[in-house]
């Protein structure tokens, strides 16, 4: 994984994640698993808007309302309605008019399902805002850099490969965009399954 992905999934301990799972009425190690190929995702997607200087710009702006402690962050989020709040608002900036492409083919990849799959992707998304936040701040990126960063990190998720990889390129490698996702959701499946 990447040093952004790796902060993010290395800040959820069994509790949190059993408190995800428990959301999501799943069990704690396929929470564990859907949590990390959508860590993945939603850097990809902040990689994809940040490759044009406005991208940059806009999320950069937006990183100055988020950061801290990010326990706190997903304790909070965890105490109310990530659908449709902050997570809820993240993801429409991330994703856009793809949002539902991208928690259909992360529901088929993780047999989480698409509705499922959206509100675990609302709960990180303040966690991976909060992430990149103290991240760009401690390494002093700003806009001009946020892009080539957050490619780098999708670049070491695509080269480990895996199922969490193989669904990051059929999102990014796709010149259909996000909804290439669809078209591979059914073989990042059974890779899923085999884990």
């Amino acid at each position: 994984m990447s040093g952004l992905v790796d902060n993010v999934l290395a800040n959820l301990n069994s509790d949190q994640i059993g408190a995800i799972a428990s959301r999501l009425g799943v069990d704690p190690a396929q929470a564990q698993a859907a949590i990390e190929h959508a860590v993945p995702l939603i850097v990809g997607g902040m990689a994809q808007n940040a490759s044009s200087p406005a991208g940059a710009n806009a999320l950069n702006n937006a990183l100055g309302a988020h950061g801290g402690d990010l326990s706190g962050i997903l304790g909070s989020v965890l105490g109310g309605d990530a659908g449709s709040g902050i997570g809820g608002a993240i993801l429409g900036h991330i994703f856009g008019g793809n949002q539902g492409a991208a928690n259909q083919g992360l529901g088929q990849a993780t047999g989480l399902g698409t509705q499922d799959a959206g509100q675990l992707m609302a709960i990180l998304a303040p966690l991976v805002m909060g992430a990149l936040a103290n991240h760009a701040q401690g390494q002093g990126v700003g806009a001009g850099g946020l892009g080539g960063m957050l490619t780098q990190e999708v670049q070491q998720v695509q080269q480990q490969g895996g199922s969490a990889g193989g669904l990051l390129n059929s999102v990014l490698g796709n010149s259909g965009g996000l909804a290439g996702i669809l078209q591979s959701a059914g073989g990042l499946l059974g890779a899923f399954t085999k884990r």
